[in-house]
């Protein structure tokens, strides 16, 4: 295999999604990461304290020393078996650390003793992450953002998913972005959240001068926040409100947390765990936002979902939770929407319903 020298071209490994191996410990790596990296460590977490504690009372020489120490023949082969698997499977990547030095060159010598040159990428995770950040907020200055506003349940991330120049900050965020949005998967740490964003707005970017339409969201996206740069891009951009009547609504919404969301817990933890998770999601989530809809609200609600909830467990059917969505839908999501919007109603460049919106969209792109 020819030698690849080492490289600090952030932007070609970002925008290729090229494969890169992380050698810091497990709970560095759960902090956040990049979309592309997988976590090959070189110390385990016991490991690392071990070496960072000797280096800040003996020095460097000792660390090191230290390291050898705790890599026995048995680990150190481990390691080195991980190391060049990954290797096997992405001849085109590359491997880092921290920063760049003492542990991603430890790893490129052991690998290299073992008979495989691989290169590493100069300043590591540090500088990796440095460039995200400062790309993101570069980008928000001149992003030709247009936000796609709408109803709760009107169908806006289904148009972003048919939009060819969009940002689906939603799915980034595994979370539909309301009371009812968490998802079976964690979501990401909040530096995954914003490093996939920031790649996702340089792809877009990179590819296309035409505006790029994102949906219309608050500060926070279940538990990630938007970075402020980008907020404020937001908050001037031009909306594009997606119109979508009540009844179509309702199917939405009843497909988006109900039909759709029901099966993926009972394929995931079995049908008697799985059933009693889902009641746990729904009415957990109608419980958080108990104050805002009001005791009697409230009661109501929690008795309607609960019966629909033993109808869909015992029946397989759905349709007890109509009302209950209308009841949302109408009383609790409409008002707040309609007081957000009243707000901002001169930025508005387009109102209509989906094929409308596409229309629009495709040549709003084109002019």
């Amino acid at each position: 295999m020819t030698t690849r020298p080492d490289t600090e071209h952030y932007r070609e490994l970002f925008l290729n999604d090229v494969p890169m191996m992380d050698m810091r410990a497990p709970v560095e790596f759960n902090k956040g990461a990049f979309p592309c990296s997988e976590n090959i460590p070189l110390l385990d977490d016991l490991q690392r304290e071990a070496v960072g504690t000797c280096y800040k009372k003996k020095g460097q020489d000792a660390a090191i020393e230290l390291g050898w120490q705790l890599a026995t023949p048995e680990i150190r082969e481990q390691r080195i078996a991980a190391w060049q698997d990954f290797i096997q499977r992405h001849p085109e990547g590359y491997l880092y650390c921290f920063r760049g030095g003492l542990r991603s060159r430890l790893s490129q010598q052991l690998v290299g003793e073992a008979g495989t040159d691989y290169p590493l990428v100069k300043g590591g995770y540090k500088a990796m992450r440095r460039f995200l950040i400062d790309e993101l907020d570069q980008q928000c200055e001149t992003l030709p953002l247009t936000l796609v506003s709408g109803r709760t349940g009107s169908g806006k991330t289904l148009v972003i998913h048919d939009l060819a120049h969009a940002l689906d900050l939603e799915g980034l965020a595994n979370h539909r972005g309301s009371a009812f949005g968490r998802q079976i998967q964690a979501q990401p740490s909040q530096i995954d959240f914003e490093n996939s964003l920031s790649i996702a707005v340089m792809k877009q970017c990179a590819q296309h001068q035409q505006p790029i339409f994102a949906e219309d969201e608050g500060r926070m996206i279940g538990g990630v926040t938007l970075p402020m740069h980008f907020i404020e891009l937001m908050q001037k951009s031009p909306l594009a409100v997606l119109e979508t009547p009540i009844a179509e609504r309702i199917d939405i919404v009843l497909a988006d947390y109900i039909t759709e969301a029901y099966p993926q817990y009972t394929v995931t933890f079995g049908e008697e765990e799985g059933a009693e998770k889902f009641r746990e999601q729904i009415l957990g989530n109608l419980s958080r936002i108990r104050k805002r809809l009001g005791g009697e609200r409230f009661t109501q609600l929690h008795g309607e979902f609960s019966e629909a909830l033993e109808t869909l467990i015992k029946h397989k059917d759905a349709g007890g939770f109509r009302a209950g969505i209308e009841m949302l839908l109408t009383d609790y999501y409409d008002p707040m929407y309609d007081y957000q919007q009243g707000q901002r109603d001169g930025r508005v460049v387009f109102r209509g319903e989906r094929a409308e919106l596409l229309q629009w969209a495709e040549a709003y792109s084109m002019a």
